[in-house]
């Protein structure tokens, strides 16, 4: 997932604090109706649910502080600013996640060996809709701002979110099945259905997380629009070495372009900045190197990775 580029960080970093802090409030709420719901019932469906949303809250926490952070601008120690704060973040809710579905398969596993009635079955059919209620909300919000950010670190949040949500309509159906039929495995089968969705759920965290920190390239659309902005005045040509990034709520890219051998400095100068200027409107959150070469005239040059899987 590429970031922004219609927003500058400024009006990223509002939208993803205003979601983020939303996630926490709905996880500590989400935890503490659920907490209370287990103690009543002894739903191991419900229990998986509760892990899922204890790990979401931490998870939420954690994305809370990465998107501030990942919004610093940069400083003498990092040049680049802080965009990868939010990848790391994701890392980490791929981590919780993962610990989540595994002690959740442990209690499913358990429940199956050793079953146990449900008690007051009604409160936690509540719990579990109005759980399921509030993500929803929360989804929803997640997913307007990506639409705005495409924040990676929401992504993750919103991710667990939505496993979240899966597991509480698995977890209502289990309890709900248990209840009504009286048969008690329904409740220990929906705990796994919610343990396989984790992981599947954490798999897809992990692999976007990995892509940023791994400065994958962005989308090939993205590299041509890049290439037609800097090539629209005449004067720049052969756009090549393109080299981009995506950094949390920021984009770097840089390139070597052709220009007439002939022209001044100035001249050169005046022809890089308005390229320059024509690729932050449609890249606010860019940041830019243009190399200049004479057209013809250059020799190999750029330095370890000057044409090492060049795409332009």
């Amino acid at each position: 997932m590429t970031p922004a580029h219609g927003l500058t960080p400024a009006e990223t970093l509002t939208l993803t604090r205003r979601v983020t802090l939303m996630s926490v409030a709905t996880a500590a709420v989400l935890v503490a109706i659920k907490l209370a719901a287990w103690l009543a019932s002894g739903s191991t469906a419900l229990l998986a649910s509760l892990a899922d949303s204890g790990l979401d809250l931490i998870a939420s926490l954690v994305t809370f502080g990465a998107v501030r952070y990942a919004a610093a601008p940069p400083d003498a120690e990092h040049r680049f600013g802080h965009g990868k704060a939010e990848a790391f973040a994701s890392l980490v809710q791929a981590g919780l996640v993962f610990a989540s579905a595994a002690l959740i398969a442990r209690e499913a596993v358990g429940d199956f060996l050793t079953p146990h009635p449900l008690r007051r079955e009604g409160w936690a059919i509540a719990v579990m809709a109005v759980s399921t209620v509030l993500t929803v909300l929360l989804i929803t919000a997640q997913t307007r701002v990506l639409k705005q950010t495409s924040s990676v670190a929401v992504s993750g949040d919103r991710a667990h979110y939505a496993s979240d949500l899966a597991s509480n309509v698995i977890a209502l159906a289990g309890i709900a099945a248990s209840a009504w039929l009286g048969v008690n495995g329904f409740d220990a089968a929906a705990a796994v259905a919610v343990a396989a969705l984790l992981l599947w759920g954490a798999v897809g965290v992990f692999r976007e997380a990995s892509s940023q920190l791994m400065d994958h390239e962005l989308p090939d659309e993205d590299r041509a629009r890049i290439v037609r902005l800097a090539t629209a005045d005449g004067r720049l040509a052969n756009v090549h070495q393109l080299r981009t990034r995506a950094s949390g709520p920021y984009v770097h890219m840089q390139m070597h372009v052709d220009l007439d051998p002939e022209v001044t400095l100035e001249t050169a100068h005046e022809a890089i900045v308005a390229a320059e200027k024509r690729i932050l409107e449609a890249f606010p959150s860019a940041d830019i190197i243009i190399h200049a070469d004479p057209r013809g005239r250059a020799e190999p040059h750029g330095g370890a990775f000057a044409e090492a899987g060049a795409k332009a």
